[in-house]
């Protein structure tokens, strides 16, 4: 990283003519801003190693029969540093393999949640006691959606509602299969939501921006946005 700043460092430099003091300045300008870009990657990475880190250690000390397995996350690519840390949600891919020479994932998938609170990034860094873990497997993903659609559209059957989460999958507007729409969302305003008491340990709301989750220990309301449903929904059901 260090080494692809300088080198763009030293092509803005070489590149922008230096032929008067604002054009010095323009030049000056360009390369604080490269500079503050690879920055602002670099702590992103730092951030996303130090929360797989974590998490694997969060997975061996709680699921101790996990053998071997593959950790990864799911949404830091591309994000920005405002972005993670205003995040309410991180979240990590894991799959199990059987040990080999170049082994292949085909084992069972599980999604780990990091539920955050406020204040899990500062000026000093990550505070990952901010963070609240919660594991899940396919059935436990599949209850999820089948609450939530319940709330969130007319469709209340639930052997109905797995059948067509399994063929689709939930969008803005409600649940797809292929490109049709074939059960529509209740259309609210952005302050108007729908919960149901889903378990012990939280609840699920609806409005039209996302999936809310409210944790009961932390008092936390945390939103899920509608990409990583839909990325979360195809690794258990869609992938290969």
């Amino acid at each position: 990283m260090k080494k692809l700043i300088l080198i763009l460092s030293l092509l803005a430099m070489v590149l922008i003519p230096k032929q008067s003091y604002t054009q010095n300045k323009a030049a000056a300008a360009v390369v604080g801003g490269i500079l503050a870009i690879g920055i602002g990657i670099a702590a992103v990475e730092q951030m996303k190693e130090r929360a797989e880190l974590t998490a694997t250690q969060w997975v061996l000390t709680n699921e101790p029969s996990l053998a071997s397995f593959s950790l990864k996350t799911l949404d830091f690519n591309g994000k920005k540093l405002k972005d993670m840390s205003s995040a309410s949600v991180i979240t990590f891919k894991i799959q199990e393999f059987t040990p080999s020479n170049k082994p292949e994932l085909d084992g069972k998938k599980q999604i780990l949640f990091g539920f955050t609170s406020r204040g899990w990034i500062s000026e000093y860094g990550i505070d990952f006691e901010k963070v609240n873990w919660y594991l899940i497997e396919d059935t436990e993903w599949m209850n999820m959606m089948v609450a939530y659609v319940q709330v969130s559209s007319e469709e209340k059957n639930k052997e109905t509602l797995e059948a067509t989460l399994r063929e689709g999958k939930v969008v803005n507007k409600g649940v797809k299969v292929k490109s049709k729409l074939v059960i529509p969302f209740f259309k609210l305003s952005g302050d108007m939501y729908v919960v149901t008491d889903y378990s012990s340990k939280m609840k699920l709301l609806y409005n039209e921006r996302s999936l809310g989750i409210f944790i009961k220990d932390t008092k936390d309301l945390v939103q899920i946005k509608r990409g990583n449903i839909i990325e979360i929904h195809e690794f258990f059901f869609d992938e290969d």
